[in-house]
């Protein structure tokens, strides 16, 4: 397929998101931008999640792992499993008994001011940060893959598919936002199936026999014995939990869409079914990832990780199925920026601005300013995926998302410590017991041959991050009065 055939497919995919935020942002609101007048229908929220859970990076990444990892991501989703129905049950209840716009209230009411906006802060810093890494990823793919033979510059690529993003999101924010991870779950999952029954063609496969070839090759390997590896199945299982626990249920952009659901009932039942899509659509990518394995070798492509998925695509597939497959990496894409975008602007705009609390601002005046915050993260995301293709380093990138996932240890600590005890804390401690978090588990993972000899710690390090914070706010806290 030309170049410029997949630009038009990309540009009428963008139009067709305008005209669904068109429709769904009329007569907008800041009620509905944050969280769509609890009007929302639980089950389009939990259709659509899949998709911002997931990101561009998954689309190519979990296929790529496979060849290395067999089918080891089996451990961490069985601990996603537990992880969603503790987020289901424990917080869901406790965000609609507050009745909280922005989740990092919670930590107001239970521990205090500099509490609760270290939370919101550490969300911030976190998702603008990965956020913006993931999208240069992506957009990098459709440089490369598009705009490159154009002769279109990277700058002008990001500053227009931020554009569009903003233009969705600018009125509309979750109440839109709901409809089109609808649209662009549905894309993501196309792109998927079609692709995976493409190469079951060209392999001249059934269904049960993929999966004995599988296993023939040892793809399907899913449990390491050795405690010392960091995909040991323990290790695997309690990070996913503790992953969703941090990372969806302590996440703004993620719950701020459930808090949308009018009742907890649905709220909870959203939660169950994403839980079970999810599931599928894991295992689904899982084994596309163990098509393409045993495919590359037929075709003599000697490509293997992230590059695996898009260079069979381009050097392989025929014109039809290179749209699908865009449509699908452009429909990973779009639900964790513009839920981030979204997200960030709620929670400055709520957790730092105080945009509700502020009597003195009249409604046209808040509309004016949480306007005036879209537009900044959104210049921030720019400037940020300009400063990383500046870099070109994958390294750095990783490294970026790697620490992205600290900051969200501090959350885990401050919300457990919340819920799990009956104490108060010296508020004005918590910001430095937030940072020494994060920064002792940085000294660990760096030092940790030092420290730890041939163990190698993995996705562990989120509930050591977690550990350290509720340590230290047990060493600052009092008798609850």
């Amino acid at each position: 397929m030309s170049a410029v055939s997949l630009f038009c497919l990309v540009f009428s995919y963008f139009a067709l998101l305008l005209a669904v935020a068109w429709r769904t942002s009329r007569n907008a609101t800041n009620d509905s931008f944050f969280i769509g007048d609890k009007r929302s229908n639980w089950m389009l929220v939990a259709f659509g999640m899949v998709g911002t859970t997931l990101s561009g990076v998954t689309f190519v990444s979990v296929p790529g792992a496979i060849g290395r990892d067999g089918f080891g991501y089996l451990q961490v989703i069985l601990g996603y499993v537990l992880g969603y129905i503790a987020v289901a049950y424990v917080l869901l209840p406790l965000y609609y008994r507050l009745k909280l716009t922005s989740i990092y209230h919670y930590l107001d009411v239970r521990l205090g001011r500099r509490s609760y906006q270290s939370g919101a802060a550490f969300f911030i810093l976190s998702r603008t940060l990965s956020a913006s890494a993931r999208l240069y990823l992506v957009v990098n793919i459709l440089q490369a893959t598009i705009l490159d033979s154009l002769g279109v510059p990277f700058w002008l690529t990001t500053l227009v598919i931020l554009a569009m993003i903003l233009l969705y999101t600018y009125e509309g924010g979750v109440q839109t936002i709901v409809w089109t991870d609808t649209l662009q779950t549905t894309g993501m999952l196309l792109g998927l199936l079609i692709c995976a029954g493409w190469l079951l063609g060209q392999l001249g496969l059934s269904l049960p026999d993929s999966l004995a070839a599988m296993e023939a090759q040892g793809l399907t390997r899913v449990v390491t014995s050795s405690v010392d590896s960091p995909a040991y199945f323990w290790k695997q299982f309690l990070a996913g939990f503790f992953i969703v626990l941090a990372m969806t249920g302590m996440d703004q952009e993620i719950m701020q869409k459930n808090i949308s659901v009018r009742t907890l009932r649905d709220s909870q039942k959203n939660m169950l079914l994403l839980t079970v899509i999810l599931t599928g659509v894991l295992l689904l990518f899982m084994f596309l990832g163990g098509l393409l394995s045993l495919y590359a070798p037929t075709v003599g492509l000697a490509a293997s990780g992230d590059k695996l998925f898009p260079a069979v695509v381009m050097q392989h597939m025929p014109a039809a199925v290179q749209l699908v497959f865009f449509i699908g990496l452009v429909s990973a894409l779009f639900p964790s920026a513009d839920g981030a975008l979204t997200a960030l602007t709620s929670t400055f705009c709520i957790d730092i601005l105080g945009i509700q609390r502020r009597s003195d601002l009249p409604p046209a005046a808040q509309l004016r300013l949480r306007h005036r915050v879209h537009l900044g993260f959104c210049a921030l995301f720019l400037l940020l995926v300009l400063l990383f293709k500046w870099v070109d380093n994958a390294s750095m990138i990783g490294l970026v998302l790697k620490l992205t996932g600290y900051t969200y240890g501090p959350l885990l600590g401050l919300f457990a410590f919340g819920i799990l005890t009956r104490r108060s804390v010296r508020d004005r401690w918590v910001p430095m017991v937030a940072l020494a978090g994060p920064a002792i588990c940085y000294a660990i993972d760096y030092h940790q041959k030092l420290l730890f000899g041939s163990y190698r710690l993995g996705l562990e390090l989120l509930i050591m991050n977690g550990l350290l914070v509720f340590v230290g706010l047990c060493l600052i806290s009092k008798p609850r009065q």
